[in-house]
């Protein structure tokens, strides 16, 4: 379940006009009132929580274990394979 962010259109309480938090479902409609005080919210569209980490899971090693292949530009329209399984080159042309 996504965790949406609301804040005050206009006066609020301290909890609205500072912006709260909801889990909520997808289905679920959108909150027109602030839990606390009543007054109106709308949704605010804010930057996506990203889990750093796993840069392992980046390695050419660990693609290529799990089946992918990377192709590198070589050139105009060129690419060559730089891990995995397939063709050395791929050509546009």
């Amino acid at each position: 379940m996504p965790i949406y962010e609301y804040a005050a259109v206009t006066r609020g309480c301290a909890c609205c006009e500072a912006h709260f938090d909801v889990l909520q479902k997808l289905s679920e409609a959108a909150l027109t009132k602030c839990p606390e005080c009543g007054a109106a919210v709308q949704r605010v569209i804010s930057a996506p929580n990203v889990a750093i980490g796993h840069a392992g899971l980046l390695k050419e090693s660990h693609a290529e274990k799990h089946g992918f292949t990377q192709y590198r530009r070589a050139g105009k329209g060129v690419y060559e394979k730089a891990y995995g399984k397939g063709p050395k080159f791929i050509s546009d042309k």
